[in-house]
This record gives structure tokens, C-alpha cells and sequence, in this order.
């Protein structure tokens, strides 16, 4: 590749610059977060319906510092996604010099799929996922015991699972990717099928906030499927990779 040449201080450098792109972007983005976080808390507290039953109405906080730490830590995951394009960006700006012209221009056409993959994870969480899981939490045992809910208890739970589920979505993305560019091949994450099954369980049980098997099904369920679609998007990567090398121009030897 063109940048092998460059030396190691310039790598350093162009990736220092990236970075701090990147932070400066996510500053500017948890600031704005911290303006609106009112706004931003109600929005989260939408799938726990079941508030209106405990008392007050409303979670609650323990601690002098607890609200202002949510608030901050709140703000700061709302900063990282709304700067989630332009992170995605510098990192490919980053990447791309040791990637070919067609790698790199595959890699530009999938940013929008990433970007859009994590939203609708984020998505399924908050208006599928969430709202059965967090009634079966707030209404198990409130026959026995009242629930008093700390508000950072609560958004550390929905910031944790949404953050996670959107990470998940884009699963499909990176398979596909990593195919387009020879790192895996359809075959081979086809024969991964039983182990695929097996982490969507597990990460089913780590992501979700409840400990039956109906919601840790609730979540494997459309992991595997995400896993399915990878593999399928990962054909056409592989056959796109095919083709370009077939049109590829041949070079003629030296006379």
C-alpha cells in the first residue's frame, strides 16, 4: 500500500489527530446532551409505564451526588452516539490509507448502514425490549416488598442495554466487511452456526435485565437472526470481492 512508506511517527501523529477530532466532537455532543438532559431523562424513563404505580410516581435518589453523576454519566453515552458518524468517520479516514481503492470505497458506502444498524438496536430496546422486562422487574415480589427505584440504578440498566443492543445490530455490517475484504469467508461463518447460537444465549443473558429465559430468548433470538443475515450479506461481500478481482485489469508483462 502507498502508506507503508510513511514512517511510524507520522502514523502516531495522523492518529493523535484523529483522536482528538474525535474527542472534541464528543465534548461538543455531551455538552449539548447536559443542555437538554431534562429532556433526555423523561425520554429514557418512556417504556417504565409501570412509575405511575410506585410511590411518588417517580424513581428516587439516595445520595447527594447520585442525581448530578447520572445526569453526567447520562449525558456523556448520549454525547458518544449522537458523535457516533463522526467517530465512524475518523476512524476510517485513519484506516483507509492501508486499505485498496475499492476496500476503502466499499468501507464509505457501509458507514450509513452502521450507523443506521445501531439506531434501530437502540430502537428494538426501547420500544420492544424494555417495557415487558422492566414491568416484569417493577411487579415481581411488589406484593411482598415495595419498590423503590434509584434513578441511577435505572439508567445505568437502560443505558447499559441500549448502548449493547446497538452494537449488536451492526454485527451483519462488520461480517459483511470482513468478507468484502478476504479476512472471513461465507464458508467458514456458516460452520460457526452452533458456537453463534450458543453467545446470542449468553449475550442474551448478560444484556438482558431480567433473569427468565423468556426475555434472555427475547434477545438471543433476534441475535442469531442478525448472525443468519451476516452470513447472507457476507456471500455478497465475498462475491463483490470475486468480481472485482475478475475485472481487475491485468497487467502486461515487461517486454
Amino acid at each position: 500500500m502507498a502508506d507503508e512508506a510513511r514512517p511510524v511517527s507520522a502514523h502516531i501523529n495522523e492518529l493523535r489527530k484523529r483522536l482528538t477530532r474525535a474527542a472534541i466532537f464528543v465534548v461538543i455532543a455531551t455538552v449539548l446532551a447536559f443542555i437538554f438532559h431534562e429532556q433526555i431523562l423523561r425520554f429514557m424513563m418512556g417504556p417504565a409505564s409501570q412509575f405511575e404505580e410506585i410511590p411518588n410516581g417517580k424513581p428516587v435518589f439516595t445520595d447527594m451526588t447520585e442525581m448530578i453523576g447520572t445526569v453526567m454519566k447520562v449525558s456523556l453515552f448520549t454525547g458518544i452516539g449522537l458523535a457516533l458518524p463522526f467517530i465512524i468517520f475518523e476512524i476510517v479516514q485513519f484506516a483507509s490509507p492501508g486499505l485498496t481503492k475499492q476496500e476503502r470505497k466499499y468501507l464509505y458506502i457501509l458507514l450509513p448502514a452502521v450507523i443506521l444498524s445501531f439506531i434501530t438496536g437502540v430502537a428494538f430496546g426501547y420500544y420492544v425490549l424494555l417495557p415487558p422486562a422492566i414491568s416484569f422487574l417493577l411487579t415481581f415480589g411488589s406484593d411482598i416488598a415495595v419498590p423503590l427505584i434509584r434513578i441511577g440504578s435505572y439508567l445505568n440498566l437502560v443505558v447499559a442495554l441500549l448502548f449493547w443492543l446497538g452494537v449488536a445490530f451492526e454485527t451483519p455490517i462488520v461480517m459483511m466487511f470482513l468478507a468484502r475484504i478476504g479476512v472471513v469467508t461465507p464458508e467458514f461463518l456458516a460452520s460457526k452456526r452452533r458456537i453463534a447460537l450458543v453467545v446470542a444465549f449468553v449475550a442474551g443473558a448478560l444484556i438482558t435485565p431480567t433473569f427468565d429465559p423468556i426475555n434472555q430468548t427475547f434477545v438471543a433470538v433476534p441475535l442469531f437472526v442478525l448472525y443468519e443475515i451476516g452470513i447472507w450479506l457476507a456471500k455478497l461481500g465475498a462475491r463483490a470481492r470475486r468480481k472485482s478481482r475478475t475485472d481487475a485489469p491485468v497487467e502486461a508483462p515487461p517486454s
